[in-house]
């Protein structure tokens, strides 16, 4: 999805800001050092970013008030012609984003994929709500039906995404000293680290108490259930991209249009988001809701059933603006998004009210030739196929992508130059593995 793949940044002079968990940033400056980029540059904000890139880079200690002054100076004694970083909700990259435009300078945005379980996000500009992906059916209907390219699966990332969390929040605490002034966007203490042993150990014992939940919405509820798919609390797609100022206000919404709208022969399915695992639980809180609104019992609360088991049996799903959403419309189930995600294009998910949506979802459909084109250009143009916590991160980096200059909505389709990009890993990293918020699902 780079033009011309990662040699796209020859010759330039990039910097890189925090990046996900683990090792992917070091990974990654490898990978541009050795497609030419002339310099690259790193710079930490917490112990935790510097246990991974800890050589070849530079420390910022100062407070988040003086970060753009310190960053503005940076990027002109640098000469930077890119920055790199991951998640552009952070403030930190925020205000980073906002002094790289002013001085024309490229910011590429690394997240979590649209397309799951085998892709990561690449995006010049932003991503979800800061996206540039067009909306509009006819733009999709008018490409060709381009085939697929090859997918490298992923396996189970579960624990190495566990193990970088836990010795990143370690590392942070032991390290704050050093680092008086930062302010991480989860809590930044040795607690946050032991969370993600709480989170290990809850996955194995929901694992066991949720087995005959399991079979019966498979069997005797097969397709007299809407599934809900809750998002982590701290998600930016939550906080910054939607109307809802945490999961609650989301969680009462649904349940008192379910309660008036609802198929009496059908219930709710609340799915947990297995990266919150350790952090929250909502359980408490859906019972008194549904006892507000008469539907106690017509209610589950579920945490680690096998997401495409589970699309495959509902009768529909919900979503705020989650990629299980796309999940959903990939197994041609009717979809409602409350939010504003990606794939929120009529055709694709269903465009009427809630109140709506769960008697319409027995006969609504997503257009599947239409989803084919739109996954097809989401990856020739947002996606790198691979996982960010283990093995490789590759993908076709120029078929479709952005030229420079170029909006996403007006690439040309399809290029005819096919470039491979790779993120590669050292002899000693683990095995690829599946994307953190399918590894339960």
């Amino acid at each position: 999805m780079i033009p011309g793949g990662w040699s796209y940044f020859e010759d330039m002079n990039v910097l890189l800001l925090q990046g996900p968990v683990g090792p992917f940033f070091r990974r990654l400056s490898k990978r541009l050092e050795a497609a030419g980029a002339h310099a690259v540059y790193k710079v930490n904000f917490n112990a935790g970013d510097w246990l991974f890139f800890p050589m070849r880079s530079v420390n910022y200690t100062g407070s988040r008030a003086d970060w753009p002054v310190f960053l503005d100076t940076f990027l002109e004694q640098k000469k930077i012609d890119a920055v790199l970083l991951f998640g552009d909700c952070r403030a930190y990259h925020e205000m980073a984003a906002g002094l790289a435009r002013l001085r024309s300078i490229e910011v590429w945005v690394f997240e979590e994929g649209y397309v799951r379980p085998d892709f990561v996000t690449m995006e010049r500009d932003g991503t979800n709500g800061h996206s540039k992906v067009p909306r509009n059916a006819g733009f999709y209907q008018s490409l060709a039906d381009w085939p697929d390219e090859p997918e490298q699966q992923v396996g189970n990332v579960f624990v190495w995404l566990a193990l970088w969390g836990a010795l990143y929040f370690l590392a942070g605490s032991f390290g704050a000293a050093l680092f008086p002034d930062y302010r991480h966007h989860r809590r930044f203490s040795l607690l946050e680290a032991l969370v993600w042993v709480r989170a290990g150990w809850r996955k194995l014992l929901y694992a066991a108490l949720e087995r005959k939940t399991t079979r019966l919405l498979t069997d005797a509820m097969s397709k007299h259930f809407f599934l809900v798919s809750l998002q982590t609390a701290i998600d930016s797609q939550i906080r910054v991209h939607s109307r809802f100022e945490s999961i609650e206000p989301f969680i009462r919404e649904v349940i008192a249009s379910f309660s008036r709208h609802g198929p009496p022969s059908c219930v709710l399915v609340f799915k947990h988001h297995p990266l919150d695992r350790g952090h929250n639980d909502y359980g408490r809180f859906i019972q008194r809701v549904c006892a507000e609104h008469g539907i106690t019992g017509r209610v589950f609360y579920i945490h680690d059933q096998h997401l495409p088991t589970l699309l495959a049996h509902a009768a529909g799903l919900v979503v705020v603006n989650s990629t299980v959403g796309l999940s959903g419309v990939h197994h041609g189930l009717a979809v409602k998004a409350l939010g504003d995600p990606v794939y929120d294009i009529e055709g694709l998910v269903f465009k009427g009210e809630l109140d709506a949506f769960w008697q319409a979802a027995g006969t609504f459909a997503p257009d599947m030739a239409l989803y084919r084109r739109f996954r097809r250009w989401l990856i020739d143009h947002t996606q790198l196929n691979g996982s960010f916590y283990a093995g490789d991160v590759e993908g076709d980096a120029s078929c479709g992508a952005s030229r420079p200059g170029e909006s996403a909505a007006e690439a040309a389709w399809p290029l005819a130059a096919h470039r491979h990009a790779a993120v590669s890993t050292d002899s000693d990293d683990p095995p690829v593995g599946l994307s953190p918020e399918e590894e339960a699902a």
